[in-house]
């Protein structure tokens, strides 16, 4: 790892680190994701397939005007669908903290050389996982009473907490401590890092939208439920692969700057956290 990394960045410059990284390292990240995601994918297919309504052919009072039957679900099949679609909610929002977190754990490896495995990353990230969940938590319930608020103050906070996570993993703070930590570091860097935060969110779009757009004319050409359901799956699950890695480097790449611009923070900080020698040839920041 370059020392000229750990000096204050631009927010072009942060973003073409995070890319850099993303690039370099995209093997492993995308092996994490893909081993907590692709189980997703499966589970949704599952409860799309098992919940496709029933036609009751038999019932005159159920046809639309042009004389096809119409699709009817009774109570018990709601209770399904809604019970399936909900255990697919939570085991995909679980699936997307570990992914991001054994992300994280990637990509600062390469501040210090050290080239954790995907298998390495997860474990990490497991071990997290309950502070995750409950930083997610306290997240969630911020955004929501700041977008009650007028909608500003919760987008303040989107931006002011983006790295709460990174705060989480490294400094093992937790809870509201973490968010405010997050807070403190990105003082007075609050539009240079919106900015960041939206330029990737434009690049993960049109990534998403180049996996969609592929997959749509596939799923167009047919009418078979379950070829839509896989094609809908597979589309998720590839815009998870690539859109996570790059968002968690973008993170990891404003988490570090904030801790340059605020503490000196330098690579021999960055590798005493993890445990190991800093690379030998730093001297400090360039």
């Amino acid at each position: 790892m370059d020392a000229s990394r750990l000096r204050p960045l631009r927010v072009g410059e942060m973003v073409d680190v995070a890319i850099k990284i993303y690039r370099q390292r995209f093997g492993e990240l995308a092996r994490a994701v893909a081993v907590v995601v692709l189980p997703v994918s499966v589970l949704n297919v599952l409860v799309t397939l098992s919940t496709v309504a029933t036609v009751d052919d038999d019932d005159p009072f159920r046809r639309t005007e042009l004389g096809e039957p119409t699709p009817t679900i009774d109570g018990g099949d709601l209770a399904a669908l809604l019970g399936g679609i909900l255990v697919a909610a939570v085991v995909g929002w679980l699936a997307t903290q570990l992914a991001t977190a054994a992300c994280f754990d990637i990509v600062s490896g390469t501040y210090v050389d050290r080239e954790p495995t995907w298998r390495d990353s997860l474990r990490f990230a497991i071990r997290k996982l309950r502070s995750l969940l409950w930083l997610e938590l306290l997240f969630g319930l911020g955004m929501l009473v700041g977008l009650l608020l007028c909608i500003g103050p919760g987008v303040y906070l989107y931006v002011a907490w983006s790295i709460a996570v990174p705060v989480l993993l490294f400094e093992d703070l937790r809870g509201a401590k973490a968010l405010g930590r997050s807070r403190l570091l990105l003082k007075g860097r609050w539009w240079p890092t919106a900015g960041v935060l939206v330029l990737v969110a434009i690049l993960g779009f049109i990534l998403g939208g180049v996996i969609e757009g592929v997959l749509g004319g596939v799923m167009a050409a047919s009418d078979s439920d379950l070829v839509d359901a896989i094609g809908g799956a597979i589309a998720q699950a590839g815009a998870q692969i690539l859109t996570t890695p790059l968002s968690a480097a973008v993170t990891a790449v404003i988490y570090y700057d904030a801790l340059v611009r605020k503490e000196g923070f330098d690579l021999q900080q960055l590798a005493a956290g993890f445990g190991v020698e800093p690379p030998p040839e730093v001297d400090g920041l360039a």
